[in-house]
């Protein structure tokens, strides 16, 4: 009997210690979920609710969904926006996952550490700073077009090429995707693990052998979920586009802030469609972005 009283007074303190666990967790976990509520699940239903109702102006109606697909402009809107996204995000990815690769190769640390570290800011350097960057280097009178139209006699805007057109945009936005897929595709090279190679080489295969049956078969989920990544980051971005390209490539996030701040109509119903439709095709990445982490996971034992 003294040895069951023992456990059972000894089992409060640790139930106690638990519960005192479960209340932290939850005083720390609440804050976030009420941040989630307001700033993220709240303003979706607005916005899918003022969609419904022409901006809040009428009953439920499919009116704005009926000009979003009716006019030729918004559906052209949304071909640019995915076709620069992914154009930048194949090129971020493809480039990138090489990057990366000869970044884990490094044998230098101190070089390693100072070149992801340079991937972090680039990664992070965008909107108007980074268009303003560009347009002082590559614009009409930009130091490189200059440069070499003086030394080398070579037009750049007389080739075809424009910062402020589809392919200026592409070369601007591969600065900050490049540098994102690298961070983002770290890891999973890093998770490789050496006795994958140890083994596929006493069986006899070679280097490229190895890359091709079991490296990349392995890594291909990672790399086509920070692919989607990529995709979604360019998708959303505003500032930059807004700075360079405004008027000369019809995007999604330009044309809803035309239609929210009036620079020709105001149409809030419109432009809550509009961002329904840009919130769909990001489920739809985010859904595929999720699925590749899954399939990775199982690999890297994660």
């Amino acid at each position: 009997m003294a040895g069951v009283a023992s456990r059972t007074t000894g089992g409060q303190p640790q139930r106690r210690a638990g519960r005192l666990a479960g209340l932290v967790t939850w005083s720390v976990l609440i804050p976030f979920l009420l941040f989630c509520l307001l700033f993220e699940l709240l303003p979706v239903m607005i916005t899918i609710q003022g969609s419904l109702t022409n901006g809040g102006t009428t009953g439920l109606s499919l009116a704005s969904y009926q000009r979003l697909f009716g006019q030729a402009s918004n559906l052209r809107a949304f071909q640019n926006s995915i076709a620069l996204s992914l154009v930048t995000a194949l090129i971020g990815g493809l480039v990138g996952a090489v990057a990366a690769y000869g970044l884990a190769s490094l044998r230098q640390g101190w070089l390693r550490n100072l070149l992801v570290s340079f991937c972090s800011i680039a990664a992070n350097f965008a909107g108007v700073p980074l268009a303003f960057a560009f347009i002082a280097t590559l614009g009409v009178t930009g130091f490189v077009t200059v440069a070499l139209r003086t030394w080398l006699h070579l037009d750049l805007y007389s080739l075809g090429f424009s910062i402020y057109q589809f392919w200026g945009l592409v070369l601007v936005y591969v600065y900050f995707q490049l540098p994102l897929m690298v961070l983002v595709t770290l890891p999973a090279l890093n998770g490789l693990r050496p006795e994958w190679r140890e083994a596929a080489v006493n069986l006899g295969a070679s280097p490229a052998g190895y890359w091709w049956r079991v490296a990349l078969p392995i890594l291909f989920p990672s790399l086509v979920a920070g692919t989607m990544l990529l995709f979604a980051n360019a998708f959303g971005a505003f500032a930059t586009a807004y700075a360079l390209a405004q008027g000369n490539i019809n995007l999604v996030p330009i044309l809803i802030d035309f239609l929210v701040n009036g620079n020709v109509t105001v149409d809030f119903g419109l432009g809550d469609a509009l961002a329904v439709g840009m919130i769909v095709v990001l489920l739809a990445v985010v859904a595929l972005y999720t699925t590749m982490l899954r399939r990775a996971s199982r690999w890297l034992g994660r």
